[in-house]
């Protein structure tokens, strides 16, 4: 299909304004035997400081013999979804063109990416740089568009794959490239795309982790195994068509080495590892991890939620120390500057979705996510599911480019993520004590909901969703309510860099460290 030049060019313009807000987030994939229950895992710490953080149901949909599905371009760029199929684009995505719509599409979650359906196929995504010479061909797929078909279209993480494969191939990718990582209860795949009609993608083994951190990292192949290895049909051919590879060198063709080349490593990608697995003993900012490793127990998502908020505590690099931490240990403070290491969990997090699927279940009772707005640590995260008949209205409330609102999800877990910087270390200590226990109990009552959710099901599956409708509406609009009133007490508690406007209690070693800044660097007159 042919884009006209007048598209091509806003399509640069997309690109060139979008390049400033990639290259952030962090992605987690576990597989059934690395998880204590038996579950699979995906996360998606969605980081960006301009993301649209609404969160919409996209409901199942019978398509009439005929229709098209619109391609847009940045599709999920502030854009209304709350009367789907009924969307103005407006001048926000730029419709590139049209594909064959199927007869049926699948209910799923859509917010900044799309991540879950209520079959069970959950993903997430991190965007990644390959060469820059892929990037000057501009196909019709970008990120969101990707993930919104699959989810619309697949029932098992295998068919996502190759759903998004097939897409890729025939209209070409738009954008940086994408590491995406899918699960559906059975099977977790980690697949990459580097531009182009260029792809691959690997299943995880069962009993291992991954992490991804804006970073292609697929190296070692056996193309061999069709049965573990999907990729595109000239994924070899055209780098040895360029010129990158030579099939004669004796060399075997590792996909990053040609498209991503490695030069450094990711410290992201070494915390991970060196917490789930530190009898590996892996050395900081190798340029080279393993693909994936066994962990040396069993994960739990509360494990995963908390890897997911670090901040490199207890190494280091621990982000609460040091002068730029200031007197209260903010690991927010300052971050990626004067050598300052940039954590998994930032403050401009859009959110965090742990995707869990249980096979055992009906999917509509086994897939579940948990999602939490704002910085990982100082946020929580409640357990919703796509097929639930609606959700409370904070979730679709309120723009980050508009006043700061109390009835906008997200802007109270920032409010509460903001408040807890007044005196972060003891603010986190006040926020631990409230929030844990609440989560515990909510971990140890979702399985139960569920197994009870699956016993009805077999006889009224109407009565079903609705136990699981209820439990997850009501479970969110509590933690709203609690949020708040955190983030009023943490209002009022630590004002003026006090305790209830006591003394400030600086730390000794911050009024030494000021006092040398002070004398030795004066501020100029």
């Amino acid at each position: 299909m042919k884009i006209k030049l007048k598209v091509l060019l806003l399509l640069t313009v997309f690109l060139f304004l979008l390049s400033g807000t990639a290259l952030t987030c962090t992605i987690i994939a576990v597989g059934k035997d690395a998880m204590a229950d038996g579950s699979t895992v995906i996360t998606h710490n969605d980081d960006s400081s301009v993301a649209d953080f609404r969160l919409w149901i996209i409901p199942a949909m019978d398509w009439p013999e005929g229709s098209m599905r619109d391609i847009v371009v940045d599709s999920h760029n502030y854009i209304d979804y709350g009367d789907y199929p009924n969307v103005d684009n407006g001048n926000k995505g730029i419709l590139v063109g049209q594909i064959p719509q199927v007869p049926h599409t699948y209910r799923y979650f859509h917010s900044r990416y799309s991540f879950i359906n209520e079959m069970g196929v959950a993903m997430g995504e991190s965007t990644s740089s390959a060469r820059r010479e892929l990037r000057e061909a501009r196909g019709m797929i970008d990120c969101w568009t990707i993930q919104d078909i699959a989810l619309e279209r697949a029932t098992t993480a295998r068919e996502a794959v190759r759903i998004m494969g097939d897409l890729v191939e025939e209209y070409g990718w738009y954008g940086s490239g994408e590491i995406i990582n899918v699960t559906d209860g059975n099977e977790v795949w980690i697949c990459e795309f580097y531009g182009r009609d260029l792809w691959i993608a690997l299943r995880m083994p069962d009993d291992c982790v991954y992490v991804g951190a804006n970073t292609f990292r697929i190296r070692d192949v056996d193309f061999e195994d069709t049965e573990n290895v999907m990729h595109s049909p000239n994924l070899i051919s055209y780098a040895v068509e360029q010129g990158w590879y030579d099939p004669n060198s004796g060399e075997p063709f590792r996909p990053v080495d040609v498209y991503a080349p490695r030069t450094r490593g990711n410290i992201r990608e070494w915390r991970v590892f060196d917490l789930i697995a530190p009898s590996m003993g892996f050395e900081y900012l190798e340029v080279h991890y393993p693909l994936w490793i066994k962990p040396d127990k069993k994960l739990t998502v509360w494990d995963i939620s908390t890897i997911s908020g670090d901040w490199y505590e207890g190494t280091q690099f621990d982000l609460t120390k040091g002068f730029g931490a200031g007197p209260f240990g903010d690991p927010f403070a300052s971050y990626t500057t004067g050598g300052r290491q940039r954590p998994i969990g930032i403050p401009l997090t859009c959110y965090l979705q742990i995707s869990q699927i249980k096979s055992w279940l009906p999917p509509e009772i086994g897939a579940l996510v948990w999602f939490g707005y704002g910085a990982v640590g100082t946020s929580y995260q409640t357990p919703l599911w796509p097929i639930m008949a609606e959700l409370p209205e904070f979730y679709r409330t309120g723009s980050r480019y508009e006043i700061f609102r109390r009835d906008s999800g997200w802007w109270t877990n920032t409010y509460v993520q903001e408040m807890a910087r007044r005196r972060f270390s003891d603010a986190i200590v006040d926020l631990r004590n409230f929030r844990d226990p609440k989560m515990e109990a909510i971990y140890n009552t979702v399985p139960k909901i569920q197994e009870l959710a699956a016993e009805v099901y077999e006889t009224d599956r109407d009565a079903a969703i609705a136990i699981i409708s209820d439990y997850a509406y009501n479970t969110a609009v509590a933690w709203q309510a609690d949020w708040l009133r955190l983030g009023d007490m943490f209002m009022g508690k630590y004002a003026a860099d006090r305790v209830n406007f006591g003394g400030t209690n600086y730390p000794k070693e911050w009024r030494d460290a000021l006092t040398f800044v002070n004398e030795n660097f004066p501020a100029e007159k």
